[in-house]
């Protein structure tokens, strides 16, 4: 259903939009019931209660429905039977990442497990999107195995940073500069530019 997590934050935009706006039309209704003169009338209360339910049934019944339908749950949850097309052993220590190649390459659609140890401190994998929004991110916790298996259904160019504050060490005291970011450090080939070469 969604492929990317944009396309799954998209969704939960326009949904709770409309959610915020019917429950505001609760409020409202409250509001007028409040200035009115005359007392409302229990036959009344019955089509509220009713507007209350379809609202928790609507809340509860977007949470149900989008649990299997974010792209990574499934194979988070079977990841012990899925095997990667790629693995990489990645290292952190003293704020530096060290990857096995620069950049990391492969292509659009293939599973990517990425092992990532932390030799000091607790960090974040984060992999971004040029525009500055999230595609993965996990906690890395120092002398554990820390992995994610992760599908790139979309090509691009990524940004690698930590998403865990690691200590002031991590910023540059001058100019602000994150000096664990890594631009450019993955890309993935897209099937339509791959089959046309």
């Amino acid at each position: 259903m969604f492929q990317t997590s944009l396309e799954l934050l998209r969704f939960h935009w326009a949904a709770y939009s409309i959610y915020a706006l019917l429950i505001i039309s609760i409020i409202a209704w409250f509001g007028y019931n409040l200035t009115r003169k005359e007392k409302v009338k229990s036959i009344v209360r019955i089509p509220f209660y009713g507007y209350i339910a379809f609202l928790v049934a609507g809340g509860v019944g977007h949470h149900i429905f989008t649990y299997n339908a974010i792209p990574w749950v499934a194979e988070d949850i079977m990841r012990h039977d899925i095997k990667a097309d790629h693995e990489y052993d990645i290292t952190v220590a003293k704020h530096q990442w060290k990857l096995p190649e620069k950049p990391i390459h492969f292509k659009e659609g293939e599973k990517v497990r990425f092992n990532v140890r932390s030799e000091d401190l607790t960090y974040g994998f984060g992999l971004f999107r040029k525009d500055g929004t999230m595609v993965l991110q996990m906690q890395v916790l120092p002398k554990h195995r820390n992995d994610i298996l992760w599908t790139f259904n979309e090509c691009g160019t990524f940004d690698l940073t930590s998403t865990e504050y690691s200590g002031p060490a991590q910023y540059d005291h001058e100019t602000g500069r994150d000096k664990m970011l890594i631009k450019d450090a993955v890309v993935v080939d897209c099937k339509q530019k791959l089959a046309q070469k």
